[in-house]
């Protein structure tokens, strides 16, 4: 079921001042309708702050060059967060909101969610979600048109992102004819698609590459081939002069080997624990796995958090994606 745009534009009226929050370790997508939605809101007269748990990533601040994005902690503290309504993007899950969860518990004032992802948490907001949408920077363009505000640059830029990298740069099952047709209005409306191409993947560190080239030595085929793993420890990333954003998309990479139909990575967090990523290109559903580890996401892509060492959590992960994998296997032949 999309989402119902005239009870969207209703909410949004009733309020003079909005705060946006998105979740932590924020990829395009969260950052590109944060800052999308901000234009569009500030357009129709409203007063907007966008604050987050985790800083931008210094590969995506290109997104942000006003540094409209504030910092929890950083650059400002939870009692100074008054709005009228507290917005959050690309995220329902408490654990996905880092900090910024306790900022909102305890808030008085409404909370919507506009959201793109299966499955949610009780955030105490009405919630606007279309689990079919490719990214969250499709349903705020959609926003922008229920609202009555034309595009500009200033919007679009971070809003193609948000969809080029949520969709593997149109690669993924997710991508629709609308898709196309949502990009070309974003290019109509000033963007340059080479431009944040370059940005966005040909700006890399040797860092990041030597990263890369370790996460590949490491990987792992079980299955016959079907089935791939691999992981970072946190003490990886100085030894290879890389950020812990530096694993964005490496999941993808493994993927290209011949054969291959779904993925897994294991990536140390510096304050502890493993972020857990998981890739289906079968009938394996990645979100019904994250689920049972407290994240979520899509069938094709989802997330989740475990503490533990690696081999504790590769113990826990692995029989229930093997599992899986098996029973999809199966299916298909």
């Amino acid at each position: 079921m999309g989402v119902n745009w005239k009870a969207f534009t209703n909410q949004v009226s009733h309020y003079e001042s909005f705060v946006l929050v998105s979740h932590i370790r924020p990829d395009c997508d969260a950052l590109g309708s944060e800052l999308g939605m901000a234009e569009v809101l500030r357009t129709i007269g409203k007063k907007v702050r966008i604050i987050n748990a985790h800083r931008t990533p210094p590969a995506l601040q290109f997104l942000d060059p006003a540094a409209n994005i504030e910092v929890l902690g950083d650059d400002v503290e939870p009692e100074d967060i008054k709005a009228d309504c507290i917005m959050v993007l690309d995220t329902s899950a408490w654990a996905q909101l880092g900090d910024m969860g306790d900022v909102i518990r305890a808030a008085t004032c409404d909370k919507m969610v506009l959201d793109h992802h299966i499955g949610e948490d009780d955030l105490g907001a009405i919630m606007y979600k279309d689990y079919q949408s490719e990214a969250t920077g499709h349903l705020v363009v959609q926003a922008a048109d229920a609202l009555g505000v034309p595009l500009t640059r200033t919007m679009a830029m971070p809003l193609f992102a948000a969809i080029a990298t949520d969709t593997g740069w149109f690669r993924f099952p997710s991508v629709t004819p609308e898709t196309y047709r949502v990009i070309a209005r974003l290019i109509e409306a000033g963007v340059m698609p080479a431009e944040i191409y370059g940005d966005l993947y040909e700006r890399d560190t040797i860092g990041r590459l030597k990263l890369r080239g370790l996460i590949l030595s490491r990987t792992e085929a079980e299955l016959g081939g079907t089935l791939m793993h691999t992981y970072v420890e946190k003490e990886d990333f100085e030894k290879m002069g890389a950020l812990p954003n530096d694993t964005e998309d490496a999941i993808n990479l493994t993927l290209g080997v011949e054969g291959a139909l779904a993925a897994v990575i294991f990536v140390g967090q510096i304050r502890g624990g493993f972020k857990l990523s998981f890739r289906s290109r079968c009938s394996m559903d990645s979100n019904e796995i994250a689920r049972q580890f407290g994240g979520g996401g899509h069938k094709a892509a989802a997330g989740a958090f475990l503490e533990g060492t690696l081999t504790e959590v590769k113990e826990r992960v692995l029989p229930v994606v093997r599992e899986a994998m098996q029973k999809a296997v199966a299916e298909a032949s």
